[in-house]
């Protein structure tokens, strides 16, 4: 599909179309358009763009990556597609672990995402994935050396359960998501409620210049995760009362 690069919504125009390619070369699951869709949707109400409490997030996530000793990006095939060098790039800036986690996990797909990842310069943990979570389906299954013995992982885009499971192991987990009212943004030690490709370039910025003292006074003044919950609804609230 040729999309005019006048087009008013063009940039959202040409995600989903890319979006839509990747489901049918099998990287992306059918659902995971729905998924975006969703997401969208919250991201109109926001105003598409960073709000300031979200940078306030952005910088406190990478003051928890600059202090956590074994972090791990954790990336299934919407962020994969969407976010493929912005992942590489936090990668380099945070020393961090990249392990590719699925809810419509097959063999195929891992293979599919890992290749991606790889081209855009990330290095992806590979290995013998074990039913290693409190969780019933797949998002069970990750790594022993990646995920599961994380302190800090990050979770970007829907992922609710997992997210959950992650935090009720001891583990503080950053998620990303557009939607506040997410079972994966109100189960996260920290919420960062954006939009995957502006949060990340965010978060890598602030970690390529922290220092440890940086992180440290960051981290001492880190708001409560309801704070940050809450400042995107009134975001939201305050643009629906005003906008027509």
């Amino acid at each position: 599909m040729t999309i005019s690069a006048d087009h008013p919504r063009y940039r959202s125009l040409c995600v989903r179309e890319k979006l839509a390619q990747a489901m049918l070369d099998g990287i992306v699951a059918p659902e995971g358009l729905s998924a975006h869709g969703r997401g969208e949707a919250f991201d109109y109400l926001l105003g598409e763009v960073t709000i300031p409490s979200a940078k306030k997030a952005e910088q406190c996530a990478a003051a928890m990556f600059h202090m956590a000793k074994h972090p791990v990006i954790s990336v299934n095939g919407n962020t994969a597609v969407l976010a493929a060098p912005e992942i590489a790039a936090l990668q380099k800036a945070t020393g961090a672990l990249v392990e590719v986690g699925l809810f419509h996990r097959t063999e195929e797909r891992i293979r599919k995402i890992t290749d991606l990842l790889s081209a855009a310069g990330a290095v992806v943990t590979q290995g013998e994935a074990e039913r290693l979570l409190p969780l019933s389906h797949d998002r069970a299954f990750c790594l022993r050396g990646g995920i599961y013995e994380a302190d800090l992982v990050l979770v970007p885009l829907e992922d609710g359960d997992r997210a959950q499971a992650l935090v009720g192991l001891g583990k503080k987990v950053i998620t990303i998501d557009l939607n506040p009212l997410s079972r994966t943004s109100q189960t996260a030690t920290l919420p960062i409620i954006d939009e995957v490709t502006r949060a990340l370039p965010e978060i890598t910025a602030y970690a390529s210049e922290m220092t440890e003292d940086d992180a440290l006074a960051i981290l001492a003044v880190m708001p409560e995760q309801i704070w940050f919950l809450q400042a995107a609804l009134d975001t939201i609230s305050q643009r629906l009362s005003t906008i027509l």
